[in-house]
């Protein structure tokens, strides 16, 4: 196939899809496959005109498919998945909506609440909130510990895990330079899981446990800062109960291709979905290739597979 790698971007999460993007062009030329690397980069200030110039250069119109390692903003929310469906071109992961929907926390927590998928209690703030309407908010959520975050960034960007009442009005701050509107979710003390989705099947269970305790930027990207138990020790009941959810949460965003499902488990082992990830990393440190290891995929076929994928050619290559 001839395949076009799109990553970089303008996100903060710039540098990850770099290396996504690298490790992604380089599997798929190990299966053979004829591939050209794309970085979209901003080299006049305007946004939007730097991934419609991308959308529209020689190396998409001679792609069969398109392999998204961008992460984050238009990368990831809808706006390069519209653009590619204008050119007429397939691209791996979800479309247009599921990836707008996905991106936006707040309308993926308001879609868990209408379709019974557990997730933490939360609430929504301006930036500029004052502390009375910051306190209210943390109130109605059931109290310090809570967790500040921007509704559409990714990688732990411009999250902060809030124990003392000292530190909100900064932790709240901290996430406006990222987002017009800030979510606080109730802290779920415990045991932090993702589940990734290939096609229709989910993959086995993998727990973080991070250096500090937190999974945060350093401890995602840096390796030896977290480690990794895959398969999640769980019960096979409760394994399976929690991939079933998976499978339910992203059907209901009608989401595509491929996804990671990021959840935690509280001390009674009940799980709470955080959000899903429509383009998630596929750095030597990140997860889904993790998960599919598990599974005999390696990563060369994992990436090869999201292509068929998106191709409507999956099911020609079930998971083992």
């Amino acid at each position: 196939m001839n395949i076009t790698v799109l990553m970089g971007g303008l996100s903060p999460e710039r540098e990850v899809s770099l290396s996504s993007g690298a490790a992604v062009g380089k599997g798929l030329e190990e299966r053979g496959h004829r591939v050209k690397v794309l970085d979209v980069h901003d080299s006049g200030g305007d946004r939007w005109a730097a991934f419609e110039r991308a959308v529209r250069c020689r190396e998409i119109e001679e792609a069969e498919v398109v392999f998204i390692a961008l992460h984050g903003d238009e990368g990831e929310n809808g706006t390069v998945q519209a653009l590619l469906d204008l050119r007429g071109k397939p691209y791996t992961g979800s479309g247009v909506l599921a990836s707008a929907l996905a991106m936006d926390k707040v309308m993926t927590k308001k879609i868990f609440d209408l379709g019974g998928i557990p997730n933490p209690e939360w609430a929504l703030i301006s930036p500029l909130a004052g502390e009375g309407e910051v306190l209210s908010a943390i109130e109605s959520v059931g109290g310090i510990p809570v967790v500040t975050k921007p509704i559409d960034q990714g990688s732990t960007v411009g999250i902060s895990i809030v124990r003392e009442p000292g530190c909100l009005m900064e932790a709240v701050s901290e996430a406006g330079k990222y987002s017009e509107r800030v979510l606080i979710e109730r802290y779920i003390a415990g045991r932090e899981l993702t589940v990734a989705i290939l096609g229709g099947d989910a993959l086995p269970l993998i727990e973080i446990v991070p250096e500090g305790g937190f999974y945060d930027y350093r401890c995602k990207y840096t390796k030896g800062q977290s480690r990794y138990v895959c398969p999640a020790n769980l019960p096979p009941e409760k394994t399976r109960k929690i991939q079933d959810l998976a499978l339910e949460a992203f059907g209901l965003l009608d989401c595509g291709g491929f996804a990671r499902v990021d959840l935690r488990l509280n001390e009674d082992d009940e799980p709470f979905f955080l959000e899903i990830n429509t383009a998630p990393g596929m750095t030597s440190t990140s997860l889904v290739p993790m998960a599919a290891m598990a599974v005999g995929i390696d990563f060369p076929e994992l990436v090869e597979r999201i292509c068929l994928l998106a191709l409507g050619r999956g099911r020609e290559v079930p998971v083992k």
